[in-house]
């Protein structure tokens, strides 16, 4: 469900640096976690989430879950059989939990009558049909009713059906001495996680011996404030924020290995529908502004390096803001932002909003190019070695797993729920699977649109560092000095763990390159990785930035 404001989110927040994460005034407790944070991004995330069960159905409606056929094969189903039938199902298994739930849905309906009777009586297309009303009783009655029965009858088919999937990683392996074994992991909810969040629902951390648990972040500064207060474990990060956070750019010097790249490709830039018809390339965006997840982000940068092959300066001819990738949608509607270059499933999901439509794959930019990685600071890694080592291990094995397409559409149910990405299953599949609506009128197909590989090539490190320097993100000349100072290849080899990568992909079965550097072929240019101050050089002298 989108919420739009009548506000900006620098007018709603006064005197807090929305664009910097800093809070000058107070610090509040979390409502979901209770731990204080740095910023009040959790705060600011709860504030966007449905709070009316309603309004969640409604906006089920409104990405089409309900099909017109699924309403009328419910026509047909006798109220009296199915009651007796869930009756039989759940009571005659002696679950009294299970009872408690159906009487209190058919509790909230009005009776096990009534639920029936909305939901799949005679009237139930007449009241769908008529859904598209903006408001009204007998809409929300209409919507109520519609959760309470599927409720009910997915409770009776459950039964019968077959098990979940679910520890799809097998037997567990031997692994002795972990320093810890239970486990907090924190993930933004976007599918570049697919990894880190897959490995819980399907086995892959019980599989080491862990038991662990993601946890859902807000932003990426909540995840910056969260490592360096240590309130988790490891991490989801973006692949350069190991590299800047290490160098101290945006915030203090905190050390943080990139153990794993978690996926490749899978971005898009997307611009709001109120722009149709007049975005064709880069010199198009003049004037907009433009939503990326985080300042030190392959979105910012790769978003950066597009800009300016148009002509465009992304200092002084657009704004480029942070933006938490669950807000993006309802800053696009409210006109706070114009475009915004962010991780799925948000780009698909503003194409079934009819927020906007899908201008540029990121892959189109370059193919293969890593997104978000799996990371941990070097406090952690040096007082846990072996336990670091497993859950790496893990992970790797489970983007493996993603890696194979036909295991995407049992990966998209599994990520899908609520406490992982909280989206509809068929806009997660869109993604993964590379079958997908542009919002252009046009059924695209494209395997790779996302893809997994967990090998961090240290030429990844480098194009990342050279636009770290090209742009100087900070302002104050320090990525410009510190990182040519230290060197590209220090800088890499450093804080991107390609060796141990390679050795733990190799160890559950997979085929790693040998090799650390490789040639980047981009759309605009080639990055070759022994002489990335040649190729900064050449970017400013074709473009003027």
């Amino acid at each position: 469900m989108v919420y739009a404001s009548s506000t900006s989110t620098d007018q709603r927040w006064g005197n807090l640096n929305c664009d910097r994460g800093e809070l000058t005034d107070l610090e509040l407790k979390c409502v979901v976690c209770g731990g204080q944070h740095f910023t009040r991004d959790h705060w600011e995330f709860m504030q966007t989430m449905p709070q009316d069960p309603v309004d969640m159905v409604d906006d089920l409606v409104k990405m089409g879950l309900y099909k017109e056929n699924q309403l009328r094969a419910a026509d047909t189903v006798n109220a009296y059989e199915l009651r007796k039938t869930l009756f039989l199902k759940t009571v005659g298994r002696g679950d009294p939990s299970r009872e408690k739930l159906i009487l209190e849905l058919c509790r909230q309906a009005g009776g096990l009558e009534n639920a029936f009777a909305a939901a799949f009586g005679p009237k139930a297309g007449t009241f769908f049909g008529d859904s598209i009303r903006s408001g009204g009783a007998s809409r929300r009655e209409f919507l109520r009713n519609m959760a309470v029965g599927a409720a009910l009858v997915a409770l009776a088919s459950c039964g019968d059906s077959k098990p979940p999937a679910g520890d799809v990683a097998g037997e567990p392996v031997s692994v002795d001495g972990l320093e810890k074994k239970e486990l907090k992991i924190g993930f933004i909810p976007i599918t570049c996680a697919t990894p880190i969040i897959m490995s819980e629902p399907l086995g892959f951390y019980k599989k080491y011996g862990f038991n662990a648990k993601v946890v859902k972040m807000p932003s990426w500064g909540a995840v910056r404030d969260s490592a360096i207060a240590g309130e988790l474990d490891a991490y989801h990060m973006l692949a350069p924020m190991p590299i800047a956070m290490t160098l101290g750019l945006g915030s203090a010097s905190f050390g943080v290995k990139l153990a794993s790249i978690e996926n490749i490709n899978g971005q898009a830039i997307t611009v709001a529908e109120r722009h149709k018809g007049k975005v064709n390339g880069p010199e198009d965006f003049k004037g907009f502004t433009i939503g990326v997840p985080f300042p030190y982000s392959m979105h910012n940068l790769l978003l950066r390096y597009y800009l300016a092959t148009g002509g465009i300066d992304p200092d002084k001819d657009v704004k480029i803001r942070p933006v938490p990738p669950p807000d993006s949608i309802a800053q696009m509607v409210a006109g706070d932002i114009d475009a915004y270059l962010m991780p799925d499933p948000f780009n698909q999901r503003a194409v079934y909003e009819g927020a906007g439509f899908i201008h540029k794959l990121t892959k189109d930019l370059w193919p293969g190019h890593p997104c978000c990685a799996f990371a941990a600071s070097d406090q952690w890694i040096d007082a846990h070695p072996k336990t670091f080592r497993a859950l790496n291990k893990a992970i790797i094995e489970a983007t493996g797993y993603a890696r194979d397409p036909k295991n995407r559409p049992e990966i998209a149910k599994a990520i899908s729920e609520r406490a992982f990405l909280n989206q509809p299953v068929e806009v997660v599949e869109a993604v993964l699977t590379g079958n997908f609506d542009d919002g252009n009128g046009n059924k695209l197909s494209v395997p790779d649109r996302i893809d997994f590989d967990p090998y961090p090539w240290q030429s990844f490190a480098n194009w990342i560092s050279s636009q770290l320097v090209r742009w100087d993100l900070q302002g104050d000349g320090k990525s410009k000095k510190l990182i040519p100072d230290k060197g590209y290849d220090v800088v890499g080899k450093e804080i991107f763990l390609t060796d141990l990568a390679r050795e733990l992909a190799k160890e559950v079965g997979q085929a790693p390159p040998s090799e650390i550097y490789r040639p980047e072929k981009l759309a605009f240019d080639s990055f070759d990785p022994k002489d990335p101050a040649a190729y900064i050089k050449k970017q400013i002298d074709e473009y003027g930035v």
